[in-house]
């Protein structure tokens, strides 16, 4: 098995001979944790230590210096903290406008992920995604559109319809024909890690090591990936916060994120909202755990996460102003 290293991420002023982690502009490393030691990142083997370091590629247009935020638009009856809440086009064109001066990239989802959650027809998939993702082309909105599906045929229409990339929580495998999809419309594609699928995935998932686990998973992926066709430089990796793993196991995940930049694509998280920040933040309702979820953010960004998905737009955006301003950025307030 490939070794895996956790570069040991640090901010602030950095000093000569340290390297920038995953072409983060605020975060750098001149340490990795091996076999549980930390030993000097010079120590690496050279091509190791340049799939920790190396800038990533442009997605969409959208240099990945900084932590850019995806903002999540479900177009879904049943999710778990927004169901119900963009029942029509105009109210998803009306959310997509109103993220604009703050999302990066708009998820559009027409299905439910979420623990339990059962599949949707095709058909009814693509009549909940084409429509608005159509609008919101109309309206003028020219921010990129990621779509949120599993499955190649609505990922089709919806590209279609005018988005740019794909997210598939499946990591390809739900549908034989999206890779191959994706490989022929040449889009970036973020492959996620999930241990089992939406309806069974929380009953008893179970690891010998998390962060290890999940990263020698999205290594196979990618690798898949590009036997289809698809070019390591249009792919980006989720380690599936909340898919398929216990609190415990989305802490431990969280903890070591920088061991997934050795896989030498961009990083997103997916965090917002989730179980465990409302276990451990006495928060019961979803709505009510922005304040966490803006928590687990900033640890990402500490951690060179590239892509932060999230339903809190403008408060995560205020947010990560702050931090990158506070760690380096020119304030022009």
């Amino acid at each position: 098995m490939t070794p895996i290293h956790d570069a040991i991420p640090r901010l602030g002023p950095r000093p000569e001979g340290a390297r920038m982690l995953a072409g983060s502009a605020h975060v750098w490393f001149d340490s990795v944790l091996q076999n549980g030691n930390a030993v000097p990142a010079s120590a690496l083997a050279p091509g190791a230590l340049e799939r920790l370091s190396a800038a990533r590629p442009s997605l969409l247009g959208l240099t990945l210096d900084r932590p850019r935020i995806m903002g999540i638009l479900n177009i879904t009856p049943d999710s778990f903290s927004d169901g119900g809440e963009v029942a029509t086009v105009a109210a998803a064109v009306a959310r997509a406008q109103a993220m604009g001066p703050f999302a990066d990239i708009l998820d559009v989802g027409g299905e439910s992920t979420r623990p339990g959650a059962e599949t949707v027809p095709e058909a009814e998939e693509v009549a909940r995604v084409v429509p608005v993702i159509s609008a919101i082309r109309a309206a003028g909105i020219a921010t990129p559109i990621s779509i949120d599906t599993r499955k190649s045929r609505v990922a089709e229409a919806a590209l279609d319809a005018g988005a740019d990339m794909l997210n598939d929580v499946s990591a390809m495998t739900f549908d034989p024909d999206m890779a191959p999809l994706v490989a022929e419309r040449e889009v970036p594609v973020c492959l996620m890690h999930a241990q089992g699928d939406p309806k069974t995935m929380q009953t008893a998932p179970s690891y010998s090591e998390p962060a290890g686990d999940v990263a020698a998973y999205l290594r196979e992926a990618i690798m898949r990936a590009e036997a289809a066709g698809i070019p390591r430089v249009r792919i980006i990796a989720d380690p599936g916060i909340g898919f398929g793993k216990t609190a415990a196991h989305n802490l431990s995940i969280l903890a070591r994120l920088s061991v997934y930049h050795e896989l030498g694509v961009p990083l997103l998280l997916g965090a917002s909202r989730k179980r465990f920040i409302g276990t451990i933040g006495k928060a019961e309702k979803a709505k009510d755990r922005m304040p966490g979820s803006i928590a687990v953010a900033l640890h990402g960004a500490a951690q060179g996460v590239h892509v932060i998905r999230v339903h809190d737009v403008a408060e995560t955006w205020q947010a990560l102003r702050l931090w990158t301003v506070l760690n380096g950025d020119e304030c022009d307030a």
